[in-house]
């Protein structure tokens, strides 16, 4: 039985379609990430599912309970917004502190002159306390605790809000890009704390980020949005090694996929230029217009030789553990990125001619619409038209 299921939804602002009949199904205890471009749906989607916007269409479905038309503060969700949404005239502990109190402590239990007289109300704030200080202490956010939220940073407050969601322990957790206002190296320990906590808790979680990075390292499964619709929802490898759409392999990888305009000749060959690409244990039907993708890290550079496809080097980039190369291929003049090891790249400078050679069982072919042509890895051997004679 699926934690959480999103059945066809759809949305629209106007004549403008924002959500395509997205359909989602996450596992207890799953960590989904939904990520893509500005404008794809996945903010709309997440607000839909917490009940702050409306479905046009479709059902939500949580632990086989239909709550599409159940107020957001009757869903036992959490949230956390890209904006801090944090009382101003409350200290960061006492932000922290409001789902607690608000669930454990009455109406009356909260009225400063009769909750102190009530029994067990020590005890209850006591414990309120202590789940808060353990909450700061995992968000490293101790010290601010009793700072208002105009005395704090921004990636300050962030964890607070962070801190106010998970601190409630709800049905499922929605985040929508929870980390935007950190810098890189504290965004770096901040999710995998958020992993962490999430680990702990088991609550199944939503994830909703423009950053690959973090949708690729933080989760079980990641969704990929584009113009409204969830082309692939996959474990981080397969959506990286096996995309099975060309715009979820542009936006998945940095650097970006090489993606290189070719045609079906016949059989199992393609040709790039004056380049034939022979594709073993394929049958494509001739005629039929392709894309082949490379990642980066499957292309290999020679200075010399007769083999690999000809190219001269535009730009080279020093990024420490690794070297990316832009080179121009002679055959149909589009630029090819590789991504090889500094110790493979020295003395490489733009304007010199060189050789690239593709690892042939990485290479991916896409159709006219977009869709892959081949789930399977490929066998692919590259060699000049003029070799076959």
């Amino acid at each position: 039985m699926s934690a959480l299921s999103l059945r066809g939804i759809h949305k629209s602002f106007g004549e403008n379609p924002i959500l395509k009949g997205v359909s989602l199904d996450a596992e207890p205890g799953e960590f989904i990430a939904l990520v893509g471009p500005s404008g794809c749906g996945k903010s709309t989607l997440l607000r839909i599912l917490a009940g702050l916007e409306t479905a046009d269409g479709g059902e939500i479905v949580v632990a086989n309970q239909d709550i599409t038309r159940l107020k957001a503060a009757e869903r036992n969700m959490a949230m956390v917004f890209q904006s801090y949404a944090l009382y101003p005239h409350l200290t960061a502990a006492q932000n922290i502190a409001v789902p607690l109190v608000m669930r454990r402590l009455t109406r009356a239990r909260r009225l400063p002159l009769i909750g102190p007289l009530m029994p067990g109300q020590r005890k209850a704030i006591a414990d309120i306390k202590r789940d808060v200080r353990s909450m700061a202490a995992s968000l490293q956010i101790e010290h601010v605790l009793e700072r208002k939220p105009g005395q704090m940073s921004g990636g300050q407050r962030q964890r607070v809000a962070l801190g106010r969601a998970m601190v409630r322990q709800p049905a499922i957790f929605l985040m929508d890009e929870p980390l935007s206002n950190l810098d890189a190296n504290l965004r770096v320990h901040a999710r995998g704390e958020i992993v962490e906590l999430h680990r702990r808790a088991g609550v199944p979680t939503l994830y909703v980020t423009h950053d690959q990075a973090e949708a690729l390292s933080m989760a079980d499964r990641v969704a990929v949005m584009i113009g409204g619709a969830l082309l692939q929802l996959s474990p981080p490898q397969l959506i990286y090694d096996d995309p099975q759409h060309i715009e979820v392999a542009k936006f998945i990888g940095q650097p970006r996929i090489n993606l290189l305009p070719s045609q079906i000749e016949a059989g199992s060959t393609v040709v790039l230029g004056d380049v034939r690409c022979v594709l073993s244990n394929r049958t494509l039907p001739a005629g039929r217009a392709v894309t082949l993708g490379v990642r980066p890290e499957f292309v290999g550079i020679t200075r010399g030789g007769e083999s690999g496809l000809p190219a001269r080097i535009e730009r080279v980039e020093f990024l420490g553990s690794e070297i990316i190369i832009y080179s121009r291929l002679e055959a149909i003049g589009e630029t090819m990125i590789a991504k090889i090891p500094p110790v493979e790249g020295a003395g490489l400078a733009a304007g010199m001619p060189v050789r690239l050679h593709v690892a042939g069982e990485h290479v991916l072919v896409f159709g006219a619409d977009g869709a892959r042509l081949q789930a399977a890895p490929l066998t692919t051997s590259v060699a000049r038209e003029a070799a076959h004679g």
